[in-house]
C-alpha cells in the first residue's frame, strides 16, 4: 500500500486528527480506495479527496467507513464534530445544491453553519472537561491513556506544551512506555496520537532526544528518529514505520 501524502500544513488541527484517525482506520482494514467506493455511497475520487485534506468528508461517510472496517464510529463522529467546525464553509452535501434564490441559500448556510458550531463547541466542552478532570494541569501531570478507562476508546488531545510522562518498562518481551502497544503504525511529520507519544518516549529511552513528549511528531521528534534508524542500520527516513518499531520495542 503506498504511503499516504503529507496533509496541507494550512490544515486546522481538528481536522487533521480526523483525517489522520480515517486513514489509521483505512490502513489497518487493508481495503484500498477501490474497494472503500465499492462498499461505500461515495466514490475512489471522493474518498482519495477526503484522505488527503482536499475536502471534510460527510458524517455519512465517516459512519459507512467505520461500519465497512468493523470500528465504533462513536469516537470518528465526534472528531467530525469538532472538524465540521474548523472547515470553512462546511457542508455534508456531495453534489450540486438545489436551486434557489441567493439570499435565501446564504441564510439557509449560515444557519447551518450556527448549529454545526453550537454542537461542536458543546461537544469540545464536554471533551476538554474530560480530560482536565483526568489531566489535573494545575498539578502539573500529563494523562496517560491507562487512567481513563479503555485508552483505545479515548480521543487523542493535542495540548502544545503539555509534557506527558514516560514510565518505560519490558512487558512480555518488548518495551512499552503504556501509551499504545503498535508495532506497525506509520508515522511522519505533523501526526499526533497516542502512538505518537509511545514513540517518543521510546525515542528518548534509547537516548535520542525528540524534544517534549507531548503526542505531536514534529521536526525534533523527526530528527530523533532519523538518528535512531541511521544508528541501527535502518532506512533514514524519519518515519517510524514496522521496522523502526521493531528495533524501539528491543
Amino acid at each position: 500500500m503506498p504511503p499516504w501524502k503529507e496533509l496541507p500544513a494550512s490544515l486546522d488541527q481538528r481536522v487533521r486528527q480526523l483525517v489522520v484517525q480515517l486513514r489509521r482506520l483505512k490502513d489497518h482494514s487493508g481495503l484500498s480506495l477501490a474497494a472503500l467506493a465499492a462498499k461505500t455511497h461515495y466514490s475512489r475520487s471522493s474518498w482519495a479527496r477526503y484522505l488527503n485534506g482536499k475536502k471534510l468528508p460527510p458524517r455519512e461517510a465517516v459512519e459507512q467507513l467505520a461500519r465497512v472496517c468493523g470500528a465504533d464510529p462513536t469516537r470518528l463522529l465526534v472528531l467530525h464534530e469538532l472538524a465540521a467546525a474548523a472547515w470553512p464553509n462546511a457542508t455534508e452535501e456531495d453534489g450540486p445544491e438545489e436551486e434557489e434564490s441567493a439570499g435565501t441559500t446564504t441564510h439557509r448556510r449560515a444557519v447551518r453553519r450556527t448549529w454545526v458550531l453550537l454542537g461542536a463547541v458543546a461537544v469540545l466542552s464536554a471533551v476538554l472537561a474530560t480530560v482536565l478532570l483526568v489531566t489535573r494541569p494545575w498539578q502539573g501531570e500529563g494523562v496517560r491513556p491507562e487512567a481513563v478507562q479503555g485508552s483505545s476508546q479515548t480521543p487523542f488531545v493535542y495540548v502544545p506544551g503539555r509534557a506527558h510522562p514516560c514510565d518505560v518498562k519490558r512487558q512480555e518481551g518488548e518495551l512499552r512506555a503504556g501509551y499504545s502497544t503498535t508495532r506497525t503504525m506509520l508515522m511522519d511529520v505533523n501526526s499526533t496520537g497516542w502512538e505518537i507519544l509511545e514513540a517518543q518516549c521510546l525515542l528518548k529511552y534509547h537516548g535520542y532526544d525528540p524534544g517534549i513528549p507531548d503526542g505531536a511528531y514534529g521536526e525534533r521528534s523527526k530528527g530523533a528518529a532519523k538518528r535512531f534508524q541511521g544508528d541501527h542500520g535502518l532506512v533514514v527516513d524519519g518515519i517510524v514505520g514496522p521496522d523502526t518499531w521493531k528495533e524501539l520495542r528491543r
